[in-house]
């Protein structure tokens, strides 16, 4: 008699853990391990470190933590008892070292553990600050007629891992990942899965949904026989949820890849999407109410409410204009006009008040000395008092405006507009906020909740930009045109040049040597701004750690 196997029938889960909280975190998996058995699967496979949540940073070596992480993987286990079988990451800890694992449960223990063998260290990554990297033999677990081999995340960006998992006769690999999206992921994950394409070796990447303060992860978990260009998406991007993947272990191979797969969005819709993401799950997730923002009748704030909005819904957003008097009336027009486009909460409170009474008490300390950029500074401060005052008030979270060409350069009030919990624009420079600003007229993000279109006045995205802090200021009386500013600063900041590759490209030599000044001598307000959606490769913040008191110029 021929013994025939089944299929081996495979829940993905992707899903948005919380980092800290994991009671919470088990309740997910639980809730994927009883869909899992509804629907008859033989086994349900969650993302890298769920169970504490990814990256957990430093709270990794608070024992408590990962000792309580890895008491919920045995509680976990013990309902694996009568199926289906759970693959789940975790820290673990094992004779002194701690890993990062991830973790087999079948029959009400666990079976088998991998601890991943790559630990990034670069960009937003510390690993090797937190973990002991795993060594041994590949773990292959045999399950239901199929060979499995386990990685994580990193270990699939190197050949190493997959080819010794293939010598060990692994059939299929599961990866679980928490893999962070940026502009150019799609691309990047793809040339380096590619490395490997020749063993023909099938995988399932689970990646991880949500945002964790700066950093955003897509989810756009799939399914590939290993085939080039052969990646079915399988729960979406900036998505949670579950799907159904079938193995043939007779053949080695997914079945019915190919049909009804997700697709990844690209462009701007994608960093529009990243940016609620990481927005709403940081309101959402630290427990806020709703966003409280000065809303000014220019394209930063405008795009920002969009974001707010689009993400958390209109009514967590209050807009508050706050008018001196060097704000035009058109500003004022569009502010309005934008809110209610939006559907948000609009509300006038007038500064000049508190700025006579702030020249006034200053008046005999500044006596004989001319009006300045203090002057300026003042009404920018005062707006952040009165939004701190109605968070404090109210609970509403402060989100700042500013976007990054502004950041690098300095040109932001500390303790001003740069007052806030979080910062959507923090990685999008100027000349792209306008491109933003123009897609979402024309499009409704997917999962936005302002369903409609053209939220922002035409207006505000025509007039030239202005922080109206002085009698007809313009931002091009204090800095270059953005085109020009944004071009020597993807040089600078993003791309690490030298000081005579962007003169090459043919731009003024006093220009560039001036905007690098102002990069350096700006570090101090960077390290004091709040954090925000990471879009490109490299942001402030985590990616890019400069010193603050530096002299080093590129003379």
């Amino acid at each position: 008699m021929l013994f025939m196997s089944k299929n081996l029938e495979i829940l993905v889960a992707q899903l948005n853990p919380v980092v800290g909280d994991i009671q919470g975190n088990l309740a997910l998996a639980r809730e994927a391990h009883a869909e899992a058995k509804a629907r008859g699967a033989d086994l349900v496979a969650l993302s890298e470190h769920f169970m504490l949540g990814y990256p957990a940073e430093d709270l990794v070596l608070k024992p408590a933590a990962v000792e309580l992480s890895m008491a919920a993987i045995q509680r976990l286990a013990r309902d694996s008892a009568d199926g289906p079988a759970i693959l789940i990451g975790a820290p673990w800890r094992e004779d002194g070292a701690l890993y990062n694992s991830a973790l087999w449960l079948e029959a009400g223990r666990i079976r088998a553990r991998h601890d991943k063998r790559e630990l990034p260290n670069y960009g937003v990554f510390d690993e090797k600050r937190h973990y002991t990297a795993g060594c041994g033999p590949s773990v292959v677990v045999d399950f239901l007629g199929a060979r499995i081999g386990l990685a994580i995340c990193e270990d699939i960006w190197f050949d190493r891992v997959p080819r010794a998992a293939k010598a060990a006769g692994a059939e299929l690999l599961l990866v679980p990942n928490a893999s962070p999206w940026r502009r150019a992921i799609q691309a990047e994950r793809a040339a380096a899965f590619d490395r490997w394409s020749d063993l023909g070796l099938p995988y399932l990447f689970v990646n991880q949904m949500g945002g964790q303060d700066e950093l955003v992860f897509d989810g756009a978990s799939y399914a590939t026989n290993s085939t080039h260009g052969e990646r079915c998406g399988l729960v979406g991007q900036f998505a949670t949820g579950y799907a159904n993947v079938t193995f043939d272990p007779s053949t080695k191979q997914f079945v019915g890849l190919g049909n009804g797969c997700a697709a990844d969005l690209e462009g701007w819709a994608a960093e529009y999407r990243a940016a609620m993401q990481g927005l709403g799950d940081y309101v959402r997730k630290n427990r806020f109410p709703g966003v409280v923002l000065g809303m000014s009748g220019g394209i930063d704030s405008a795009i920002t409410a969009a974001i707010a909005a689009d993400a958390l819904g209109p009514d967590k957003v209050w807009c508050v204009m706050m008018p001196s008097k060097y704000t035009s009336s058109d500003s004022l027009e569009d502010a309005k006009a934008c809110a209610e486009a939006l559907g948000s909460t609009y509300d006038t409170i007038n500064i000049a008040p508190g700025v006579g009474a702030l020249d006034q008490m200053l008046a005999p300390s500044f006596a004989g000395k001319a009006a300045d950029t203090t002057e300026e500074n003042i009404q920018s401060r005062l707006r952040a008092v009165t939004l701190m005052a109605l968070s404090n008030k109210f609970g509403h979270m402060v989100v700042t405006t500013g976007n990054k060409s502004e950041m690098a350069v300095g040109y932001a009030t500390l303790y001003g507009d740069m007052c806030g919990g979080y910062n959507a624009l923090k990685d999008f420079y100027k000349t792209e906020v306008f491109e933003l600003a123009k897609w979402r007229n024309e499009n409704v993000p997917p999962g936005a909740l302002v369903d409609s279109k053209h939220v922002i006045p035409e207006r505000i995205i025509t007039k030239p930009p202005s922080a109206e802090l002085r009698e007809d200021q313009k931002d091009e009386d204090s800095l270059p045109p953005y085109p020009v500013l944004d071009d020597i600063l993807r040089g600078l900041v993003d791309l690490e040049e030298d000081v005579d590759d962007i003169l090459a490209r043919g731009h003024d030599a006093a220009t560039v040597r001036r905007i690098e000044h102002l990069v350096y001598i700006a570090e101090y307000k960077r390290r004091q701004a709040p954090p925000g959606v990471k879009v490109g490769g490299k942001n402030f913040g985590r990616d890019r750690r400069y010193p603050i008191t530096n002299r080093f110029r590129d003379d």
